[in-house]
């Protein structure tokens, strides 16, 4: 069996965080590099794992009927850990570093299918999510575990969850069963009115499970970036690298592409099969991967203010400071435009705008810049020019 490299064992490095209260040590997956920024597809085949990784993935979750020793064999041939169920397979590889952590079955707080067809009944009650964390933990305590859940996260009107729809509150108490935490919502192919083309709520669901857990769990999120079930809707490029960012700047410290298409025709890599939306992701995972230090560095809460000249579309933005260069980073939360005044504390006065082959100048450590909807700015400014 071949060797997985530091990096990869460095996976769930952000769990070390100082800002992160329940930060702890894995003996599996736990102890890293900050150069690495986790950035997973869901429940694909291992067959195309090194594909995945040209494109910046770097880690799998979930592994359809699995894990398997056939699917273990190949993801070890592409140096890809995963994040998987805990069957047996699982198990005889405890020692096996390639897997990074458990997981519980998706979606727990959904309405659950009977079998034999006769409907839906109740979701898992938080109870029972709860009781199998401590029983995976008591198998394995040397992995962190991941619990998935639905779009009832973001969205409180979500009839999926059947009886307990609009019940927010239970929430957190799904959470205490579970190290780290992700949710899934689709807002770009969401055929709700009330969710379709707002975008706003992925950061939303994020936000939210920051504040269920009390920032005492590691929180991660699903992007989509295919049109999954949607035959007249596909996301754009621009509306992918909004969530990705709007997630980021609200605090997820992981990301997981749902990367399926179920209509017209299933692809179950249906990312790869779009050349055009694999070659924006894969430049948005660069983009993180080269500025992995920086998100995995702490967050400074009142270094920036920012207003907008329309009061319909807020700028959400997050500053870090590390090498020597503080770090801006922003997104307009609504499909309008808009113009943004930023003032930065004990910043620099140049300022570059990341991957725009643009700058300007700060004045009082005060600039502005255009937003066009939902767009994205990524600002460096380096703390030298204040010398």
């Amino acid at each position: 069996m071949k060797r997985v490299s530091l990096a990869v064992l460095g996976l769930l490095l952000v769990l070390a965080l100082p800002e992160l209260r329940a930060a702890a040590a894995w003996e599996h997956g736990a102890a890293g590099s900050s150069n690495y920024f986790p950035i997973a597809v869901w429940l694909q085949n291992p067959v195309n794992a090194a594909r995945f990784k040209a494109v910046g993935i770097n880690l799998f979750v979930g592994l359809w009927q699995g894990p398997t020793e056939a699917q273990l064999a190949a993801l070890t041939a592409a140096q890809m850990p995963v994040i998987c169920e805990q069957n047996a397979v699982g198990l005889r590889h405890k020692d096996n570093p390639l897997i990074v952590g458990w997981m519980h079955g998706d979606e727990p707080d959904n309405a659950q299918e009977i079998p034999g067809g006769k409907g839906y009944g109740p979701p898992i009650a938080p109870q029972k999510i709860v009781a199998d964390y401590a029983r995976l933990k008591a198998a394995d305590p040397s992995r962190p575990i991941l619990l998935n859940l639905g779009q009832g996260v973001a969205w409180d009107r979500y009839h999926g969850r059947g009886v307990r729809s609009n019940h927010p509150e239970d929430y957190a108490d799904y959470i205490r069963g579970s190290d780290m935490v992700s949710f899934d919502i689709y807002p770009a192919v969401h055929e709700h009115p009330d969710i379709a083309g707002k975008l706003w709520f992925v950061p939303q669901g994020v936000t939210r499970l920051r504040q269920w857990s009390r920032d005492e769990k590691t929180v991660w999120n699903c992007i989509e970036c295919t049109r999954i079930g949607n035959t007249r809707i596909k996301p754009t490029p621009a509306q992918v690298r909004a969530e990705v960012w709007m997630s980021l700047i609200h605090g997820s410290r992981g990301l997981i592409y749902f990367v399926h298409q179920f209509k017209p025709r299933f692809i179950e890599a249906g990312l790869l099969a779009d050349a055009e939306m694999t070659r924006a992701v894969s430049a948005i995972n660069q983009q993180i991967v080269a500025l992995a230090p920086v998100l995995n560095s702490p967050t400074l809460p009142d270094a920036v203010a920012v207003t907008s000249s329309n009061a319909e579309v807020p700028i959400a933005c997050m500053v870090k400071r590390q090498g020597g260069v503080t770090w801006l980073f922003a997104v307009a939360m609504r499909a309008g435009k808009t113009s943004a005044t930023f003032e930065l504390k004990g910043a620099g006065t140049h300022v570059e705008v990341l991957g725009e082959a643009r700058g300007m100048e700060s004045r009082g450590g005060k600039f502005q810049d255009t937003f066009e909807p939902y767009e994205v700015h990524l600002y460096r400014v380096d703390d030298s020019s204040t010398r």
